[in-house]
């Protein structure tokens, strides 16, 4: 678990992504025990250096971000916007951002770990030249980068926030050593417009990318049998040797910027089966960020929680009550939000396995959509619903 107080300083302002979300999810997984588990090492980051970050994006957009703060009329690079307005310290805050998912990547690539969280990253959309959706620096992407500098031959990414990991998949599209999955809302409703089945990859890399892309309103049953129909088969097609995921938590019925229903339910039972890949095909290596998630008290601390206890061992019990303190700590610091009481919404997260035949409905066409455009590619046959 790679935190420190000082990944807090990742603040936008009056801004969705408002580091409250980060501190409540911490104070929930340590009040609940999470973080004193056995086994469990707490892990103090480092500023990525200029090195890792030119690794990925360009030298002149990094002096850019640091110079921003310093110029109130700062405009460029995508910053000073509404999505991603200045801030003091920006390139120190990012930099310690994408140094938090450096120290987790490196940590399960030299055996320290099998598995490491960075619940402060997952930014997800930054571009090498452009800041984006909220994200300055790309810490997956940084991450990838120097798991291939380190001799890594196959990386699988998987995005489960609500909106396309666009940054990630621009950075590797034509690199066929990384496999970017990314399920989210479709770009014909959301931000950032791409996303679509058939984005697979660049010309030296086709089927490196793979898409799913839902139509607004989808629920945890139909998210998961998406999931489950698509994503288990490219990644043993792919045959990682390490996952790297981002799990933003905004594809939650709650979150103010989307329109998909899933529940913390749901969203656990992601994790449990993100789990299960690495296990089953990397031998556990994991790498574990946060990203979006806008409900800052009602979800993102319980589903982060959630996810800091699958990667740490035995999953939370949904019905488990908060305690009482982090209540507490919760309203003092939103007491405008309404603080949950257990770690569920009491959904059921059971599905109907994806079948080709029959009537499909909506989720039904963009499994197919994806199976279609990326399977062929990968010696997998989309109509059979065995691969």
């Amino acid at each position: 678990m790679v935190w420190d107080e000082a990944l807090l300083g990742y603040d936008m302002g009056d801004h969705p992504l408002d580091p409250v979300r980060v501190e409540l999810t911490i104070a929930l997984a340590r009040s609940l025990g999470v973080l004193d588990r056995s086994g469990v090492e707490l892990v103090a980051p480092k500023p990525a250096d200029a090195a890792a970050l030119t690794r990925v994006h360009r030298p002149d957009y990094v002096e850019a971000v640091r110079a921003a703060p310093d110029d109130p009329f700062f405009s460029g690079w995508g910053l000073n916007t509404p999505d991603n307005p200045v801030f003091d310290r920006m390139h120190d805050a990012g930099a310690l951002v994408c140094g938090a998912t450096l120290a987790a990547a490196e940590a399960v690539w030299h055996g320290h770990a099998t598995r490491a969280v960075n619940v402060a990253g997952g930014l997800h959309h930054a571009m090498p030249a452009r800041a984006a959706g909220f994200c300055v620096y790309n810490d997956p992407a940084v991450a990838i980068a120097r798991l291939l500098d380190l001799g890594a031959e196959r990386i699988a990414y998987i995005d489960i926030d609500v909106h396309h990991g666009d940054g990630v998949q621009a950075i590797f599209y034509d690199d066929p050593r990384v496999l970017t999955v990314s399920l989210h809302e479709t770009p014909l409703a959301l931000f950032p417009g791409t996303g679509f089945p058939e984005e697979t990859g660049g010309k030296k890399a086709e089927g490196s990318a793979v898409n799913i892309a839902f139509p607004p309103g989808t629920g945890d049953a139909g998210w998961l049998r998406a999931f489950h129909a698509v994503v288990p088969s490219v990644l043993r097609a792919f045959r990682p040797q390490l996952l790297v995921t981002q799990c933003g938590a905004d594809s939650h019925r709650l979150d103010p910027l989307a329109d998909l229903r899933l529940s913390v339910d749901g969203q656990r039972a992601a994790h449990l089966a993100l789990r299960a890949l690495a296990d089953e095909l990397c031998e556990g290596r994991w790498v574990a960020t946060g990203g979006g998630g806008y409900a800052l008290v009602e979800v993102v601390p319980r589903t982060w929680t959630h996810l800091l206890a699958t990667a740490t061992g035995e999953p939370i019990a949904p019905a488990t009550l908060t305690p009482l303190d982090w209540r507490a700590l919760a309203r003092s610091r939103r007491p405008d939000h309404e603080v949950p009481l257990r770690m569920t919404d009491d959904a059921d997260v059971s599905f109907a396995p994806w079948q080709p035949e029959g009537e499909p409905d909506a989720v039904d066409r963009a499994i197919m959509a994806t199976r279609k455009a990326v399977f062929p590619l990968l010696g997998l046959d989309p109509h059979d619903p065995r691969d």
